[in-house]
């Protein structure tokens, strides 16, 4: 057995000693990942794999293009081969003076901006050869011939994810930033990074989702989601949050909102300063919220039908009710945006003018262009949905937020991964971050359903979607009517937004475009004067031709809502306090529901 005796003077007794306490935790931690991956249950079939299928019919198109056309290809090759030895040269030479030479025509990316990705000849051999690749896998893909609009978006994505998947910063080896706090802390960072990494797949069953944020910073109820409230109402599928009222006399038409269900309603409440909730209440307005049920196998069946019945149906009865009124003013977000105009269809056709307003934010009711998403809304991979949620009985939270992660890889995936397991860092305690990863599941049938009929087959504003009896149609959304989007959503984009608004019925018609994203162009409050907006009345050019002739408004969208909203609810009465004699409290906000965790 090695003692300390047995090892060169010049190694100390402390050094001995820590490298022992490492070896052991490096032992444990082996342990603990060999135990967590033979343990690992569940099967995601066709969902981590690129469609071969799409790389096989890119690789016959190349292969058929350097047979019809080999001066094109044979031009890409040497051009690739000559950019590879030059760099090399430039490396070898680089070696030998001592010097590197600067480029003033490298795009900027913050992968590379370390200093010793410019000053080691290593470093800025490997980062040029990894940009010299990466054109021509680009270039290779933009000119493969033979393949359709739908196949060279895959073929753009995947190629895309291998170009991001193979950058040098995500390995130890060739990732400077990693390598020098290895050295600063003797080693420790590696083992905090092995630590991250074991516990991540811990925690969650032996997929490795990247912890993105600090849970253990936040509390609902504690720290964040802390407007106060009432839960007015609870069925399987939601719970009706009632706000307390933050003025002495309130509009008399009560707004109830729609958060989509694919997330959790919190977004809207993070913290004071940027809480929509909070905001609309120091407005003067009564404001329902709906809190959605985070569901498990025993929702298997439930579909879009129980979401406008026992949701949006039910949900808008109630608040009539409590307020004693026969109309509200209606908000849906996203997907809920979505099923907020299906509803709106379905009371049009019955004749029921329970809704006076709607406000959609970025909601998309047109899906002819499938944008960003194109490949995962394609007959293989929604059938691997359909084999995973026959399976699961709900379509598992981490799939989708891995399916949407992959949208910004570099962002979501990569960056967050370097931190915690090469550089051994501690997730951020960032509120956006920590409700990005408190996802939620969806019920089987309801996934599908949406897929297919809605995403796929794009039946809203096409054929119509048959639901409660009734063919639902986008033409029958007749309210006044509201949409916010923004600028820079790769969810739902808004010229497609923008799409769907003008094939809704309504003869009063609002388009706004925020700047910024999905989150930070919605929770965009006035207070910041961060992001501003572009309006335009005329909705009857394109997109491109509404946006070219739109005014750009600075600062938050919201006063400008507010404005439109108050026209549309009526005298003020006195402030409602939550519930009444038939709807007792059934607990604080944010209620119970939000509470519960998405894995099985």
């Amino acid at each position: 057995m090695t003692t300390s005796e047995d090892l060169p003077s010049e190694i100390s007794q402390e050094s001995f000693d820590k490298l022992k306490e490492n070896l052991e935790k490096v032992e444990d931690l082996s342990k603990r990942f060999v135990e967590v991956m033979a343990n690992k249950s569940g099967h995601n079939p066709g969902l981590d794999s690129p469609n071969q299928e799409v790389f096989a019919k890119a690789a016959t198109s190349y292969l058929s293009e350097a047979l019809q056309n080999p001066a094109m290809i044979l031009e890409q090759q040497i051009e690739f081969w000559s950019k590879s030895v030059l760099n090399f040269a430039e490396a070898q030479q680089a070696l030998l003076s001592g010097e590197t030479e600067e480029d003033d025509d490298e795009p900027t990316d913050r992968r590379f901006s370390n200093p010793m990705w410019k000053s080691s000849p290593y470093f800025r051999f490997v980062k040029k050869q990894y940009l010299t690749t990466s054109k021509a896998i680009e270039e290779a893909v933009s000119t493969a011939e033979g393949v359709d609009v739908v196949q060279r978006r895959r073929l753009n994505y995947f190629a895309q994810q291998i170009v991001d998947l193979m950058s040098p910063t995500n390995f130890l080896a060739t990732n400077p930033d990693a390598l020098e706090k290895a050295v600063e802390t003797e080693g420790e960072s590696l083992i905090r990074g092995l630590e991250n990494l074991v516990s991540d797949l811990e925690a969650n069953d032996g997929e490795l989702t990247v912890r993105l944020a600090d849970e253990s910073a936040f509390e609902l109820g504690g720290n964040i989601a802390t407007t106060q409230g009432e839960v007015v109402f609870r069925n399987r599928m939601m719970e009706l949050i009632q706000y307390a009222p933050a003025t002495e006399t309130v509009h008399e038409t009560p707004i109830v909102l729609f958060p989509p269900w694919i997330n959790k309603f919190y977004i809207l409440d993070l913290k004071a300063q940027n809480s929509l909730i909070k905001w609309v209440t120091e407005q003067g307005y009564t404001l329902f919220v709906v809190s959605w049920v985070n569901p498990d196998r025993s929702l298997s069946d439930v579909g879009m039908e129980d979401y406008i019945q026992d949701g949006f149906l039910t949900a808008i009865e109630n608040v009539k009710e409590i307020c004693g009124v026969k109309q509200v003013n209606a908000v849906g977000y996203c997907i809920a945006g979505t099923t907020l105009g299906l509803t709106l269809s379905l009371l049009k056709q019955r004749g029921d003018t329970s809704v006076n307003s709607a406000t959609f934010f970025t909601a998309l009711t047109d899906f002819s262009d499938q944008g960003e998403f194109t490949p995962f809304l394609q007959d293989d991979f929604i059938d691997a949905i359909e084999e995973e949620v026959n399976t699961q009985g709900v379509l598992r939270s981490f799939i989708m937020a891995r399916t949407f992660s992959y949208l910004r890889s570099r962002d979501l995936i990569y960056s967050p991964a370097i931190r915690n397991y090469m550089m051994g860092e501690t997730p951020p305690a960032f509120d956006l971050l920590y409700w990005n990863g408190d996802g939620a599941n969806l019920p089987a049938k309801m996934a599908v359903e949406y897929l297919r009929g809605l995403c796929q087959r794009n039946e809203f504003t096409t054929t119509g979607i048959e639901l409660m009896g009734h063919t639902l149609h986008v033409r029958d959304v007749t309210v006044p009517l509201m949409a916010i989007t923004c600028e820079t959503d790769h969810i739902a984009a808004w010229k497609d937004c923008y799409r769907g608004v003008q094939l809704m019925g309504s003869r009063s018609k609002t388009f706004v475009v925020s700047e910024s994203g999905h989150i930070a162009g919605i929770v965009n409050p006035p207070s910041k004067d961060k992001y501003g907006h572009y309006t335009n009345a005329d909705l009857k050019p394109d997109h491109e031709g509404w946006m070219k002739a739109a005014k750009y408004n600075k600062g938050s969208w919201w006063p400008l809502w507010e404005a439109w909203l108050k026209k549309r609810s009526g005298k003020q009465v006195p402030a409602r306090i939550p519930g009444d004699s038939t709807h007792k409290s059934l607990g604080p906000a944010p209620g119970s529901y939000v509470k519960v965790s998405a894995k099985l």
